[in-house]
């Protein structure tokens, strides 16, 4: 007979589970049969003791099968191709960029994605702040939107892949973000259940990702590529640079307004858009759409100059119950905050280093992250025109502009982000590329 506790014991001690016995740990976890303090401690086990590809390939599936597939009968399957990125600061914009330039390309681009967790937000809490927009549509609806569309962004319903919402939860609070396998399981569930044939994922390394150094970027990129593989879907994996901010923004309503300034042309970071268009070539090179990457890539750029991105975008946010107008004018739409101030350099020079996580963190002590999983968040802070490395910081160029609620809180984080940034008296290079490999299984 399984027990959980007995589950628990034999990982922790360094065993190697069986199919059956994680399948009855994530089913009980489904169920409710196990308490948050077991999966706090399985998770715990699986973060000290790691888990073999098998165990790994084992503990997704059963993700997976904890819910619902979608059904793409009808459509053309060999188009349809997920994308997902495992997190870092600035970065969860990218999925609300490539999905409509692939699908205005012709790839069938259904997304299923999260919230934040820990110091990196998450595209479901952007969308969020979006009035109206049905994060959780029903299945029909989702299926209409991205027939009619060509992609759609959702996040993880009830029916999808439950168990990782058990999951996923716990590890934010109990110290095990960080457990590659435990990752693995939880991007591969969601995306497997919305049933692609085809995965592109960008995982970050650098202080402001999960992955620290290139060493661990690999290890969860060969993770989830072998595992995908071993479910039948090709995969793409580019670790990306993620040491400073990526884009201009923090926070879930202000990233959406860079994502609505970045489709329509009127500002468009260029590490933000060299990776979005990276991304988008490999998903359309995965759909069998254009024959190389150089072709896909300009395919994606002319789709984006053209505004038929643009053009996705808004149609996506209005058949989801957004407003019909939300491209014209989003801040329209949008919550904002009181108190809107720059924050200017401890000393004038030019920026050498950004301890990203604290600007990640930064948001959280705002208001706009949670420091409990089930806490609501606010949508409306965070930070903009957010300074670039080697770029010179001083009276009249700040750091970037607090959106805060208060004066304190104003205060508070203007101390954290001055501490998270080094500037130098003497010139300083600019970040390098943004993707600094690419690791590819099953093609």
């Amino acid at each position: 007979m399984l027990l959980p506790q007995e589950i628990i014991r034999k990982k922790r001690d360094g065993g190697t589970l069986t199919k059956e016995e994680i399948s009855a740990f994530v089913q009980w976890a489904t169920d409710d049969v196990v308490s948050e303090g077991q999966i706090g401690s399985f998770t715990m086990a699986v973060f000290l003791r790691g888990m073999t590809v098998a165990e790994t390939t084992a503990l997704t599936l059963a993700m997976r099968d904890s819910g619902r597939v979608i059904d793409w009968s009808g459509l053309d399957t060999r188009r349809i191709i997920e994308k997902h990125s495992t997190a870092g600061v600035g970065d969860e914009k990218v999925t609300l960029l490539v999905v409509p330039i692939a699908a205005a390309c012709g790839v069938i681009a259904p997304n299923v994605t999260g919230r934040g967790i820990d110091y990196c937000g998450g595209e479901v809490d952007m969308l969020d702040s979006i009035p109206g927009y049905q994060i959780e549509p029903s299945p029909e609806l989702f299926k209409q939107v991205v027939r009619e569309v060509g992609g759609a962004i959702m996040g993880p319903t009830l029916d999808l892949a439950p168990a990782d919402r058990k999951f996923f939860y716990v590890r934010e609070v109990s110290g095990t973000v960080e457990s590659v396998p435990l990752i693995t399981g939880s991007i591969l569930s969601k995306k497997l259940a919305a049933g692609p044939r085809g995965l592109v994922t960008s995982v970050g390394c650098g202080s402001g990702a999960f992955m620290k150094t290139i060493d661990d970027a690999r290890r969860l990129a060969n993770s989830m590529g072998e595992v995908a593989a071993d479910a039948g879907l090709p995969n793409v994996h580019l670790i990306t640079d993620l040491n400073s901010v990526l884009g201009t923004t923090v926070g879930n309503a202000l990233e959406v307004i860079e994502v609505v300034d970045f489709l329509s042309g009127k500002y468009r970071d260029p590490r933000t858009e060299e990776l979005t268009l990276i991304i988008a070539a490999e998903m359309i090179v995965l759909a069998g759409i254009a024959p190389d990457l150089a072709t896909a890539r300009g395919m994606a750029k002319a789709r984006l100059d053209d505004g038929a991105a643009a053009e996705r975008f808004g149609r996506m946010v209005e058949m989801l119950g957004g407003p019909s107008d939300f491209m014209a004018a989003p801040e329209r739409h949008l919550p904002a905050t009181p108190v809107i101030r720059p924050v200017h350099a401890a000393a004038p020079g030019c920026v050498a280093e950004m301890d990203t996580k604290q600007i990640g963190l930064t948001l959280v002590v705002l208001g706009g992250g949670r420091k409990r999983p089930s806490e609501p968040i606010d949508f409306s802070v965070g930070m903009t025109n957010f300074i670039q490395l080697g770029e010179f910081a001083d009276a009249d160029r700040p750091i970037c502009v607090v959106h805060a609620r208060s004066e304190d809180s104003y205060k508070a984080a203007a101390e954290m982000i001055r501490s998270a940034i080094r500037t130098s008296p003497t010139p300083q290079p600019a970040a390098g590329p943004i993707v600094r490999e690419r690791i590819a299984h099953g093609i």
